[in-house]
């Protein structure tokens, strides 16, 4: 099948992809849009694994208060350059990850700093440990915009896309009424 400027045109706009590179997966795909996105979210997940070794030493800090003022969250992600923290991508991002943590309650950013205890007991109580993970840490949770994908593989599409490291670093959840 013959790939067009208007299919090229429309994968770029679906995946953010660039020109030679969306040409590229349809033409792979024979044509097939879907299995075109497909081959592009791979690509950029390989890329993704590559960057995670760069040093993060910009980024953002931003706060989502939901529910009249009775829950809000604070979180702060990390990228390798200001350049792209000012990015209204980036922006976007940090400010879904706000949104996740207050509507989420996660405890942690990354399954390995849950303290080995705790992790037997919670995988007890939740009937498994990949179901407790899930509901304690913030990159194990499927991304509240779109279950289907978890936070980690958004933050690993960001990579791809902005072609810079980006980590989420720390965060904090307040619920008024509610002690730790």
């Amino acid at each position: 099948m013959s790939v067009t400027a208007q299919m090229v045109k429309e994968l770029r706009e679906r995946t953010g992809a660039g020109v030679m590179d969306a040409k590229r997966a349809l033409e792979a795909a024979n044509g097939d849009m879907e299995r075109a996105a497909s081959l592009l979210r791979e690509q950029g997940l390989a890329r993704a694994e590559k960057k995670a070794g760069r040093a993060t030493s910009q980024g953002l800090v931003d706060a989502y208060i939901h529910g009249a003022g009775r829950i809000g969250s604070l979180i702060e992600v990390n990228c390798e350059t200001d350049f792209v923290a000012r990015t209204q991508e980036f922006r976007d991002l940090v400010h879904d990850l706000a949104m996740q943590v207050a509507a989420t309650a996660p405890r942690y950013v990354s399954a390995d700093e849950i303290p080995a205890d705790e992790l037997e007991a919670g995988a007890q109580e939740a009937g498994s440990q990949e179901k407790y993970i899930e509901r304690v840490v913030l990159l194990a949770q499927p991304f509240i915009k779109d279950p289907s994908r978890r936070v980690e593989e958004i933050v690993k599409e960001a990579i791809a896309r902005l072609g810079e490291n980006i980590r989420v670093r720390r965060f904090a959840r307040f619920e008024l009424g509610v002690d730790e």
